[in-house]
């Protein structure tokens, strides 16, 4: 971690992450597509389902990154006695999270979709969608942190190994349980949750064969110090997650009123974008390690260089991708449901996100650095900049002055307005990181 260059090594990181969150968005984007073949309510019943999902992520993210980048620093100081107890306290308490999760969610289900932004021809079907996957969040919580516990330790292939076979199981089980079985929307729930729980196993048997730290209940012992270093790791994830899961409910519910096209066709535009994004965050997350390693050696100048080669490799990622998007935009929206209005209102959507795509990989690097660094404060403040501080009054005020363009114009704007936030705070990062060089020097 601190010996090899800074690229090839990011790259060998990288490449697994990025892999498995491609099969993983493959997977969500095959969903998206079989459930398309039942009907616009049952494509917008996606839209309602991705608040919970996300508040799912939220939770794993939480303990995996609140753990992993503070473990990764005590491996770097070569503390494992801590950083195996680090991995414990993040992997059981984020099962424990789930398993909460999972009672209040189908104790409330119902009244909880119509709060998410469901109408009434949507709500059934977001029902019969999310049953079966509250079921399973203590097995996707735990598997989103022990993806995370295992990238930390420099473990990015064996953490895909999971991932991966999850999802390709899905792509096979959920057309077999939607169309063959008959099950409709709900046999999409289930595969999901079955294959989750398939791979959360894989990634727990990976953790006790192949991690440098092992995974036992015994390291289970937290304390003060310890709970406060992870709950500073993971705050920004936390922060950023769950305000994004409130901003989807917020997008739902100012595209309500326009009808189930206008929510199926903004989530079938999130669910692309999602993918978009999901090559630039396992760029991110194989530059995590590196960065963990290296700020808590000392070695400065190989986390600014590692900083700058995903930044720019990322923009150019993302340029392309926005470059395919918009020149394909009617033909893309209609594969996934061939209905005009949903292909008319999600081309006008995406067309709109694209124009701020190539951006966003700055402002998530960005992020993930400060996040790695122990940046509590900077990395919660801009984990919610994008969502929170921004899109959220956007989407609320726009929609009133320009009606379904604002819906469609608001998380654009909200791209825009978070780069020009990150750059003085980034700039501020890296002159941090020479002021230490220097002191370390002197």
């Amino acid at each position: 971690m601190t010996g090899r260059p800074v690229r090839p090594l990011i790259i060998r990181l990288g490449i697994p992450a990025i892999v498995s969150n491609l099969v993983t968005m493959i997977y969500n984007l095959a969903d998206t597509y079989f459930i398309g073949r039942l009907g616009t309510s049952q494509s917008g019943a996606i839209g309602i389902a991705v608040s919970i999902m996300t508040i799912m992520q939220a939770i794993g993210f939480f303990f995996g990154n609140g753990a992993g980048n503070s473990l990764s620093r005590e491996m770097g100081k070569h503390n494992e006695e801590r950083a195996a107890r680090l991995m414990a306290v993040g992997f059981f308490g984020s099962v424990g999270f789930g398993v909460l999760l999972a009672v209040v969610g189908l104790v409330l289900l119902r009244p909880l979709v119509f709060a998410l932004g469901a109408t009434p021809t949507i709500a059934p079907y977001a029902m019969d969608y999310l049953a079966p996957i509250l079921l399973a969040s203590p097995a996707v919580c735990g598997s989103f942190t022990m993806n995370g516990l295992l990238r930390y330790q420099g473990l990015s292939s064996y953490a895909m190994v999971g991932l991966v076979i999850g999802a390709v199981l899905n792509i096979a089980l959920a057309p077999l349980l939607i169309f063959g079985l008959g099950m409709g929307i709900r046999g999409a729930g289930v595969a999901t949750a079955s294959c989750q729980a398939i791979g959360f196993a894989i990634l727990v048997v990976m953790c006790r064969k192949v991690a440098v730290l092992k995974l036992t209940p015994k390291q289970f012992r937290p304390d003060t110090l310890l709970v406060r270093e992870l709950v500073g790791g993971g705050l920004p994830s936390l922060l950023r997650q769950s305000v994004g899961s409130v901003a989807a409910i917020c997008v739902n519910l100012a595209a309500n009123p326009f009808g189930d096209a206008a929510i199926a066709a903004m989530a079938i535009v999130t669910r692309l974008m999602m993918f978009t994004n999901s090559v630039i965050i396992g760029l991110g997350q194989g530059f995590q390690p590196v960065c963990g390693y290296n700020y808590g050696a000392g070695l400065f100048d190989r986390v600014k260089r590692g900083y700058w080669f995903c930044v720019r490799a990322s923009t150019l990622v993302l340029a392309a991708f926005a470059v395919g998007l918009s020149a394909f935009a009617p033909q893309i929206i209609e594969l996934f449901r061939a209905d005009p209005d949903v292909v008319r209102i999600g081309t006008a959507a995406l067309w709109m996100q694209c124009v701020s795509l190539p951006i966003m990989g700055g402002n998530m690097i960005s992020n993930m650095m400060q996040q790695t660094m122990g940046l509590t404060g900077v990395a919660s403040f801009l984990g919610v900049c994008r969502q929170g501080v921004y899109l959220i009054p956007l989407i609320v005020v726009l929609p009133h002055l320009l009606g379904l363009a604002g819906v469609q114009l608001a998380q654009p704007m909200a791209d825009i307005l978070t780069f020009c936030t990150t750059i003085p705070l980034q700039r501020r990062v890296l002159g941090r990181l020479t002021v230490r060089k220097t002191n370390v020097q002197k």
